[in-house]
This record gives structure tokens, C-alpha cells and sequence, in this order.
């Protein structure tokens, strides 16, 4: 199992749901406000008024299977907007209750 945390801009929260429910990944926990900037070229989203974008994040766990199928899409719900921004991280998952 690898959990897959997804990182966006908020402007991206129904694109993001609607992403998860195609894949048919129904299970999902939901970060709203969460504040950052990204590592590369990212400006900072703090929900100020300098910096009034704020970023959500949701984190699934998936078999290893259905990794690469989640990627691919995020990445193109990236490339649709470069400025808006979507970025996914994995991790492994050692044991579940």
C-alpha cells in the first residue's frame, strides 16, 4: 500500500474530487488552508493579504498498482495551469488498523 499526498491550489479542489472519483478512489482525508510555497518556482499561498491564494491537500491510500495511474493524472491536471500548481508525494505504507 503507498499513500499519496496531493498538494493544491485551492482553485483546484473540484477538479481535484472529480479526479479521485474517476479513478474510483472514494477514500480520501481532506487538508483545507494549508499553508506553503513550493520548492521550485512556487509563490508563497499564506491567505494573506499579500499572499491571498491558500492551498488544499488530500491524502489517499491505494494498492502499489494504482500509483503511476494517479501520478499520470495529477500531472495533467498540472499541465492544464502551471501558475495554479498540483504537486504529489508517496509514501509507503507499513501497516494499517
Amino acid at each position: 500500500m503507498k499513500s499519496v499526498f496531493i498538494v493544491f491550489n485551492q482553485a483546484n479542489t473540484e477538479r481535484v474530487e472529480y479526479m479521485l472519483d474517476e479513478l474510483g478512489i472514494s477514500g480520501f482525508t481532506l487538508f483545507e488552508q494549508v499553508q506553503g510555497r513550493g520548492s521550485r518556482t512556487g509563490e508563497p499561498r499564506r491567505g494573506t493579504h499579500t499572499w491571498p491564494e491558500m492551498n488544499s491537500a488530500v491524502m489517499v491510500v491505494v494498492e502499489d498498482a494504482r500509483v503511476d495511474e494517479l501520478l499520470t493524472t495529477v500531472r495533467k491536471l498540472d499541465n492544464r495551469n502551471k501558475a495554479v500548481g498540483v504537486r504529489a508525494f508517496v509514501w509507503n505504507i507499513e501497516q494499517m488498523v
